[in-house]
């Protein structure tokens, strides 16, 4: 047998498995599952933007590879107008905005684009796990940024040892934020831009539930801050605010350093997007309009969140994201916890430790649900754990 490459048992474990194999194991018994665990958008794309595709792939001049240097002009054009009009931030879109095939890849890029061995990226946790597994992979160290709850789940610069502030090459952070629901106000991002001035690391922010938000909270943008683009690059992705997950496609904006020094190693690896698809997401950001799924995404979360408290666990209710974080009752783990709900109550939920350690004492549930029409699937899920009598009502 061949030996694989060593950057690959970089890789921690997978904590997911024991619940992922419950899933099958229900699956195949037949019991109806209330899936609360994946993040991935359960309605259709808006019409206007499947028209544009359309529209866009009947046209030959998007059949040929995309030759720009760093995606098709009239996408990366609605990216510095949506910039502009969404966050009042100024966006060059020839040297300070790049395609993304989705904004997963460009976070994993990102860290092979800058993290050498032995180098310090300063990663969140709990967090979404690209973060940390692909500086790993790089060969760079991780620094654990603890998130807590009475900090509003917003990392302590402060807590930070000199030493590896000196070191550190990369500051990950991703608000409206995946798994906890946090936000960031406007003063935190001043906070972290400030930092990584002081120490010169480059700041990533994962924006990708930016556009997913309620009632009347508006995330902010980083770059809002005066002097962010020198030292900060925002990722965004068309996924979670249009339903677009399988399409494949987001977008970097930010310091230009920050832009080149990304398009160098993903202009060797892959070919850009289908630029139809490229012209369908410009008509998105231009146009679309995903009103209708926010409001359904707000029912769903009202419906679970005040049914849970009336059960008496003490849920908060987001602000932003597709995701409630909620401590799991006194005596279980995020684990046991997950595997009482899917095996006892039909309903599966993501266990906090697979964020990280400190995602211990939590789970995540998602509000895209599959066949859930307006809340009723939710409203079901409520009335199966209210049955099992774990919060003394």
């Amino acid at each position: 047998m061949i030996a694989r490459a060593k950057r690959l048992d970089q890789i921690p474990p997978y904590l997911f498995g024991e619940i992922a194999a419950l899933k099958r194991k229900a699956i195949a018994e037949g019991r109806d599952l209330i899936d609360l665990g994946i993040g991935d958008p359960d309605q259709p794309t808006p019409g206007s933007i499947i028209d544009a595709l359309a529209e866009a792939a009947h046209n030959p001049e998007t059949h040929r590879y995309d030759e720009t240097n760093a995606g098709w002009t009239p996408f990366l054009d609605a990216v510095a107008t949506f910039c502009k009009n969404r966050f009042g931030v100024d966006i060059d879109p020839q040297t300070e905005a790049m395609l993304l095939i989705g904004s997963k890849e460009g976070l994993s890029h990102l860290a092979w684009a800058y993290i050498d061995p032995g180098d310090i990226s300063l990663v969140p946790d709990p967090a979404y796990t690209v973060y940390k597994v692909n500086t790993l992979m790089a060969g760079g160290e991780v620094y654990t940024m603890p998130m807590f709850e009475d900090n509003g789940f917003l990392p302590d610069f402060k807590k930070i040892p000199e030493a590896v502030a000196q070191k550190a090459k990369l500051l990950w952070l991703n608000y409206p934020n995946n798994p906890t629901g946090a936000i960031a106000p406007l003063s935190f991002y001043e906070e972290a831009v400030a930092f990584a001035k002081k120490y010169n690391l480059l700041i990533v922010n994962d924006a990708a539930y930016s556009e997913v938000y309620y009632d009347d909270y508006r995330p902010n943008s980083i770059l809002e801050v005066p002097g962010a683009k020198e030292v900060s690059i925002e990722l965004h992705s068309l996924s979670k605010s249009f339903n677009m997950t399988g399409w494949r496609i987001g977008f970097a904006v930010g310091s230009a350093e920050a832009i080149a020094t990304l398009n160098k190693l993903k202009s060797n690896l892959d070919s850009k997007q289908f630029p139809a698809v490229s012209l369908a997401a410009a008509h998105a950001l231009l146009h679309g309009d995903n009103k209708k799924t926010l409001e359904l995404y707000t029912r769903r979360r009202d419906i679970l969140c005040n049914g849970l408290r009336e059960l008496g666990w003490d849920v908060k209710t987001p602000k932003a994201t597709l995701y409630v974080w909620a401590r799991v009752p006194e005596g279980h783990t995020a684990m046991t916890f997950s595997r009482l709900l899917l095996e006892e109550a039909g309903v599966l939920v993501i266990p906090g430790v697979g964020y990280g350690e400190y995602g211990e004492g939590y789970v995540r549930m998602s509000l895209t649900v599959m066949g859930d029409k307006n809340g009723e699937r939710l409203q079901e899920a409520v009335e199966r754990i209210a049955a099992l009598h774990l919060f003394g009502k």
